[in-house]
């Protein structure tokens, strides 16, 4: 099953002001997450359709809605959760 993956304008800043390699890998893993939700994706607790992608040191957190993958927040795995 794929998914359409959407991300908003905070995270694209964010991801913007990380490293090449950091941006790169994330990409990587969003396109791996469009198809059935590939890679470390966990439940976060206390919510009905949020979720987070692990990737490394840092963390990419979304909603899942139908078919679609809204990306929220992208950030380093000690800040993200504030």
């Amino acid at each position: 099953m794929n998914y359409d993956v959407e991300i908003t304008d905070e995270a694209k800043e964010k991801l913007r002001s990380m490293p090449k390699e950091v941006r790169r890998l994330i990409g990587y893993r969003i396109f791996l997450l469009q198809d059935d939700l590939g890679g470390d994706v966990q439940k976060l607790r206390g919510s009905k359709n949020e979720y987070r992608l692990r990737v490394g040191d840092y963390r990419v957190l979304f909603e899942l809605e139908g078919q679609r993958i809204m990306i929220y927040a992208v950030g380093d795995r000690k800040e993200i959760y504030r």
